[in-house]
This record gives structure tokens, C-alpha cells and sequence, in this order.
């Protein structure tokens, strides 16, 4: 709607997770080197947590692209699933193919033979599960199960878990501390900080093709990291709406007013309360966006 408006390529705010928009951040950037660590090393599981919307799926996609060819990666975006579901869809990852009837004793067998083959050409096989505070007890202790294949020297499989703060809850219980003890290394991934936020922001808009002078107005950053917290995903919806009513006015710049109307109109956001001059401000901006396209059509 409004790329050409602000000479931008694409909308340099959106909500999905897309590498090449990665941002690395003190936290982001500690969480992928402690990734590309661990994963190194080899050994037992590894924890990253956050609070929704923290960019735990971007840092995922983007730790599995910067593995070289010497490992094999296999993703679970919903691991919401029984033990065997689970391992089926480890399976097909790994391009194993099973007869529709296989049961669970040829199944466990096949991704042994799988995993051993690729140690044996010298490739790591790292299993990532997104969302990993919905996967079910009984599953995450066949998780651990398969993590006891192992060759004189490496584990045959890795596994990384990004997850909410509940996760850490789900790993508390009793029934699976064998499991939580072979957590080598974990990260908690945090919001941006204040400072990052102006990074963050001209590092996506440049990605996106802008090559202007600056688009957000201090002001508008100084309001946005209020309203956001600098939850990225939050920024991202806030900050892709101020655009559009920025652009709805033809403005060349997005200020304070532009993101207070955006905030308002964003769950999750800090509230305030509405004044009735901002309530006109929000009908005006309306209008303006409305007049504007009808002027383009």
C-alpha cells in the first residue's frame, strides 16, 4: 500500500518470520552464538525462552540457515503431539521412508539406521521444536530416549527447544528430570532495550529498500518503545500502522500522533486513556487515507 510512498521495496514491517530482516540485537545475537555453540559441542539439549512475540521462531529459522552442510536440520513448528506422532514427524524430516502400518519397534528402528547413516558420512542431525511448552510430557521423555543413540564419540541427535517461559515449568516436573539434567545450554531471549529500538528500526526499513533520511521522528521511537515494551512483534504491528496513517496524511515522516493512533489501536500495547482530540485525530487520519487512495484509483 504505501511502498512506494516511503521508496521502500517491500513492507519492512512484517509480522513474519523472514531471515533476511534479522535483526542481530544484544539478545538475539547472544541467543544465535550461543545456538551455533551448543550445536558445535554436540551434546544433550538445548533451551531457548521468551516471552510471546520475542522472535523465537526468527532466531530458529535463522540459527538452522547459518549451519553449514555438515549438519542436517529437522523442524517441528507444532509439537502438540503423542510420542509416536512426534517421532513420525522426526521421520519425515529426515526423509525416512516407512510403510503405513510401520510399528513402533520398526519405527524407532528406521531413525536409528537413518541417524547412524549420516554420522557415518560426518553430518550432525539437530531437531528443532518450536512452541516446545505445548509438547506433552510423555513425548518430551521420548525425546530423551532417542538422545541416548550415540556413537563412541557424539550424540546421533540434538535437540533444541524454543519455547515460552512456561516451558521451564513444563521441565520442572518430576517424571522427566533425567531429561532437564541434560539441558547443557539454554538462553532466555528478552525484549529490545530503548537503545536498539532506532537500530532496529532503520536496520528493517534499509532491508526494505529505504535509502531516505529518517523515517520515524525520535518522538514517534521514544512513543513506540512505550507502547511496545520492544516486543518485536509489537513494534512490527505498531510501527507498520503508523506508516500506513503517515501515508494515509502524505506525510514523508512518521511522528508521535501516528503511533499513539497506531498503539490504540493494537492489542497488547500499553493503553492510555483516549482522549476525545486523539479520537478526532484518528477520524481525521481516516479521512486523509481515505481521500488519498480515492485520489490514486
Amino acid at each position: 500500500m504505501y511502498e512506494a510512498h516511503f521508496g521502500l521495496r517491500e513492507v519492512p514491517f512484517s509480522i513474519t518470520p523472514d531471515t533476511s530482516f534479522f535483526f542481530g540485537s544484544p539478545h538475539s545475537q547472544e541467543g544465535l552464538n550461543t545456538l551455533l555453540v551448543a550445536a558445535r559441542n554436540g551434546e544433550g539439549f538445548i533451551k531457548i525462552t521468551g516471552e510471546v512475540g520475542t522472535g523465537k521462531t526468527l532466531l530458529c529459522r535463522k540459527f538452522m540457515a547459518m549451519l553449514g552442510d555438515d549438519f542436517v536440520t529437522a523442524y517441528v513448528p507444532n509439537p502438540y503431539l503423542e510420542p509416536r506422532a512426534l517421532m513420525l514427524a522426526l521421520a519425515d524430516e529426515l526423509e525416512i521412508v516407512l510403510p503405513r502400518d510401520v510399528d513402533q519397534h520398526q519405527l524407532v528402528k528406521s531413525l536409528t539406521t537413518r541417524l547412524l547413516e549420516l554420522a557415518a558420512r560426518g553430518q550432525h542431525v539437530v531437531l528443532c521444536l518450536d512452541e516446545a511448552q505445548a509438547i506433552p510430557i510423555e513425548s518430551l521423555e521420548a525425546l530423551r530416549l532417542l538422545t541416548n543413540l550415540e556413537t563412541e564419540k557424539r550424540k546421533l541427535l540434538q535437540i533444541v527447544l524454543f519455547g515460552q517461559p512456561e516451558l521451564n515449568a513444563h521441565l520442572a516436573s518430576p517424571t522427566i528430570r533425567q531429561l532437564a539434567q541434560r539441558i547443557t545450554f539454554h538462553y532466555h531471549l528478552g525484549a529490545l532495550r530503548r537503545d536498539d529500538l532506532d537500530f532496529y528500526l532503520a536496520h528493517r526499513l534499509r532491508v526494505a529498500g529505504f535509502a531516505g533520511a529518517r523515517l520515524f521522528a525520535k518522538h514517534a521511537v521514544d512513543a513506540l518503545f512505550r507502547a511496545t515494551g520492544g516486543i518485536p512483534r509489537l513494534v512490527n504491528i505498531v510501527a507498520n500502522k503508523a506508516l500506513m496513517l503517515a501515508y494515509g496524511e502524505g506525510r514523508q515522516q512518521v511522528d508521535k500522533r501516528h503511533v499513539a493512533l497506531a498503539a490504540r489501536d493494537t492489542i497488547g500495547t500499553t493503553r492510555r486513556r483516549t482522549w476525545p482530540w486523539l479520537a478526532g485525530l484518528a477520524v481525521a487520519a481516516s479521512l486523509a487515507g481515505g481521500i488519498t487512495l480515492a485520489l490514486t484509483r
